[in-house]
């Protein structure tokens, strides 16, 4: 077959003076796609005798392997070049200084609310979730506030806007986490023992009090369940929490639409020279309300009060993340400023454990 020794140059040379992959991609095409010059002559041994097909035969796969073989090597030649040039392009002298380490912090709420849950789970709580926007049935009438009692007044409740002839019932964005409590019996039934932290929302704010904030309750509910339970629970949250050996509890009468009795609690502390110390000491700080769960609030939850009772309490995380760690004002945690967060802020491998120190 004439020409063979033509093709062969005129392909080789193109193939060496291709300048990147694409140019390369254009010679296989001229000579071995479908449409080639090669494969056009491929198609002409059909036409041939045997004779002539015996020797132009391997002449013709000879030059179809020596053309894709050259194109290989000189797509593997550009790669190549192109790895050498990022190579040198991206040289790093590593003996020179390192970049300052840019490490993020845990929040302080993030951290008190994960020690919470893990000092009550070894008491044997769950966490209980529930949506921070709830109906005025939930967060309510559920809970035994009535009607005319003021945390329903729009001067201390955010509702949600609702369009004009619009009669369902309204939501708001809850005002406490004992919704969340209704939810767990509703979904649990008796006994049980949940907590239920999360985010709160009412209309305040100045020093010690923001618009939304973040609470803890708690809920533990049997057939003899007393108060007795429930100091001895709150204290030995206290004494973990504060990593003290005991922490002395005061309980004061109080009122609570959602709990009957019910008590405000003290912890015995000390202030000298302006220093919090948890355990020891003459003076009293209030931390949380607390009591035995009303009735009513028992048979919302689908839980016969006759056969069943129970107690609950209620904390704000900030508040006593601001007593452990010595944080003055509310505010700054939702502030955002990162040089407070680096000063208050943990390590992600802090992690709480009862056994290696909350906050160590």
């Amino acid at each position: 077959m004439d020409g063979l020794d033509t093709l062969r140059g005129r392909y080789l040379g193109a193939i060496a003076d291709a300048a990147d992959e694409a140019a390369l991609e254009a010679v296989r095409l001229a000579a071995l796609g479908k449409k080639g010059e090669v494969s056009l002559k491929m198609r002409e041994l059909g036409r041939m005798s045997p004779e002539e097909r015996q020797s132009a035969g391997p002449a013709l796969n000879a030059l179809k392997d020596e053309i894709a073989s050259a194109i290989s090597a000189a797509k593997a030649g550009l790669q190549d070049a192109a790895l050498a040039e990022r190579l040198r392009a991206e040289w790093l002298d590593v003996t020179l200084p390192p970049r300052p380490a840019q490490t993020g912090t845990i929040h302080p709420i993030s951290q008190v609310t994960e020690e919470v849950a893990a000092i009550f789970g070894d008491l044997g709580f769950g966490v209980a979730e529930g949506p921070q926007i709830e109906t005025d049935w939930y967060n309510f009438d559920a809970l035994n506030i009535r009607p005319e009692h003021p945390a329903r007044t729009e001067m201390d409740t955010f509702y949600m806007h609702r369009a004009e002839g619009d009669n369902r019932p309204p939501h708001v964005l809850r005002t406490h986490t004992s919704p969340v409590q209704i939810r767990a019996m509703q979904a649990q039934g008796a006994p049980i023992r949940v907590i239920a932290p999360g985010r709160v929302y009412r209309s305040d704010f100045d020093q010690t009090h923001t618009p939304m904030f973040n609470q803890v309750e708690g809920l533990a509910i049997d057939r003899d369940i007393s108060m007795a339970n429930l100091k001895w629970v709150l204290e030995e949250f206290f004494a973990a929490f504060f990593e003290v050996d005991g922490v002395e509890t005061r309980f004061r009468a109080s009122h609570f639409p959602f709990t009957e009795p019910s008590a405000e609690v003290d912890i015995r502390c000390s202030w000298a020279g302006g220093q919090l110390r948890v355990g020891e000491g003459d003076d009293w700080l209030e931390v949380l309300g607390s009591g035995m769960v009303h009735p009513h609030v028992l048979r919302s939850g689908g839980i016969d009060p006759e056969q069943w009772q129970g107690f609950a309490f209620g904390m704000g995380i900030d508040r006593i993340a601001m007593l452990k760690y010595g944080i003055p004002d509310l505010r700054a945690f939702f502030d955002s400023d990162l040089r407070w967060l680096r000063h208050y802020g943990f390590s992600a491998l802090q992690t709480p454990t009862l056994y290696a120190g909350l906050g160590a």
